[in-house]
């Protein structure tokens, strides 16, 4: 099969023919009609989290929001059928007896497997899953509009819905890409009043076609005034891996609100104690969701509550891709199209 395979940390991923891979008795085959491509790809391509660095498989094939068809399953598989829609999330695998698992927090499982990590990912023809954790994608949805729901889109559906964002309530977004621009729309139909900021004029104003009250640019000098305009907001989800968003967005919290951690820089974040304390600010993080929540922004996107803003590219750009997105200058998301060849 075709794939884009990574085997060095900071080089150009190969375009190569790879074994097409054989499910197990628990795992389906699954032929790949699209997968996102996300800031996470990104940093795992250049070494930048060194904290996973000793879990890389390499070679590795990246790509963990998929979409695609059952072609083969395992003599075990018994919920699944050939022809059958499914997603594959970042999650692979959970083992399903850990503390975590059992608490309904399986995405902290202490043994997971990582799509595109651990396990070869999406930028391929096909790849295996275990049938437990790929789930049916509803027919309304398109493979481009799923995919990036897989992670990009569960990823704020969980962290926006943590903290019980109410009607009503300020919601600040930082960074109107993949994730911010889904973290808009999921504030607006819970009924928060939504504020973006953004570099970019074209990331601006679809934030307002997508509902946000206010776009700001990012670079105003007027922003931290802007920012503090009605007390301050209720909550900040910081969806950029910038490290300045996240100084910005410290600052934008009112007292007793919540600054949500999604976006992740290659560098640490911190902030003065003193502030902290004197704000009661919480900070909050959030890893990807559970298959639960897989079901649940699947749902809400099905209901016509939440789109995509994607992009085809064919399998052979990816490296271009790559480096778009390394500059900031992909709106939405691009999904990666493995079986429509480029020249």
């Amino acid at each position: 099969m075709r794939a884009a395979v990574l085997h060095e940390f900071k080089s150009p991923l190969i375009i190569e023919e790879a074994p097409r891979p054989a499910p197990g008795p628990d795992e389906v085959l699954i032929e790949v009609d699209a997968c996102g491509v996300c800031h996470s790809d990104l940093h795992i391509a250049d070494g930048d989290w060194t904290q996973l660095a000793g879990i890389v498989k390499k070679p590795l094939i990246l790509g963990h929001e998929i979409a695609g068809r059952v072609i083969e399953r395992g003599a075990a598989v018994d919920n699944l059928q050939v022809g059958d829609r499914v997603g594959v999330p970042w999650i692979h695998r959970t083992c399903g007896a850990c503390e975590f698992c059992l608490g309904g927090n399986e995405n902290l499982c202490i043994r997971q497997q990582i799509t595109g990590v651990t396990v070869d990912g999406g930028y391929a023809e096909f790849v295996k899953a275990p049938a437990s954790h790929a789930t049916p994608i509803p027919a309304s949805l398109s493979a481009l509009d799923a995919a990036p729901l897989m992670c990009a889109g569960v990823t704020v559906y969980r962290a926006l819905h943590q903290v019980r964002l109410s009607p009503g309530q300020r919601l600040a977004v930082f960074g109107v890409g993949g994730l911010g621009h889904m973290a808009v729309q999921i504030g607006v139909a819970l009924g928060a009043e939504v504020a973006a900021i953004d570099l970019a004029d074209d990331k601006l104003a679809l934030a307002k076609a997508l509902g946000a009250s206010k776009a700001l640019d990012a670079r105003s000098p007027t922003l931290v005034r802007e920012l503090k305009v009605g007390g301050g907001f209720h909550v900040a989800i910081v969806t950029s891996a910038a490290k300045a968003a996240y100084d910005m967005a410290f600052y934008s919290v009112r007292p007793t609100g919540t600054l949500l951690v999604v976006g992740l820089p290659a560098e640490n974040i911190s902030f003065a104690p003193i502030l902290m304390a004197a704000g009661e600010i919480h900070i909050r993080a959030s890893a990807v969701g559970t298959r639960q929540d897989v079901r649940g922004v699947l749902e809400m996107a099905a209901a016509g509550r939440l789109r995509c803003q994607s992009s085809p590219r064919p399998l052979g750009e990816v490296n271009a891709v790559l480096e778009d997105l390394r500059h900031g200058r992909i709106p939405g998301r691009v999904v990666l199209t493995p079986h429509r060849h480029s020249p």
